[in-house]
């Protein structure tokens, strides 16, 4: 079975991954169209920029698979200690490093969890024991939302350099 059918006809495990799979592919599209300044623009008082977005699913995706599920330490990983700090850019961040960085973590991911069964514990969150199931499903969940943020924020920026042309 490929794509829709994955998500309808399944066992759990294929249909969960399936819409994950889904959701990390909208992820990797968030700044499509759009330059490096554009992708950093803020249109909100937050740090949420698309650009920002696609950064924090690079921690979010680190922390549940490398973190939770394997065990490894924020610092050695290179990651802020709260989520909030993953939403600053860097200077060099640009849209394909980022989204470079994007791809392989979710390679990773992908592998970790593998290794797990949905009713294996994830033993290593502040939460923990949580279940390889939710947190499959808290990656869907935390995707999902931060793919509408960003196609609401690719809109309007588009939209800005449309009126503006």
């Amino acid at each position: 079975m490929t794509g829709a059918k994955e998500q309808l006809l399944g066992d759990e495990r294929t249909q969960l991954e399936s819409v994950l799979a889904e959701q990390r592919a909208e992820m990797l599209g968030v700044a499509d169209g759009l330059t490096d300044e554009q992708a950093r623009r803020r249109l909100v008082p937050s740090l949420t920029s698309p650009l920002a977005i696609l950064k924090h699913a690079v921690f979010v995706e680190t922390v549940w698979a490398h973190v939770a599920m394997d065990g490894q330490n924020r610092a050695d990983l290179g990651l802020p200690e709260t989520a909030e700090g993953s939403w600053t850019l860097r200077v060099d961040d640009t849209v394909e490093s980022v989204r470079a960085q994007y791809a392989a973590v979710v390679i990773e991911a992908q592998a970790i969890s593998a290794g797990f069964a949905l009713d294996d514990h994830a033993l290593h969150n502040r939460r923990s024991p949580l279940t390889v199931r939710w947190v499959l499903l808290h990656l869907i969940r935390e995707l999902a939302r931060h793919n509408g943020h960003a196609d609401i924020l690719r809109e309007q920026i588009l939209a800005e350099e449309a009126s503006s042309a």
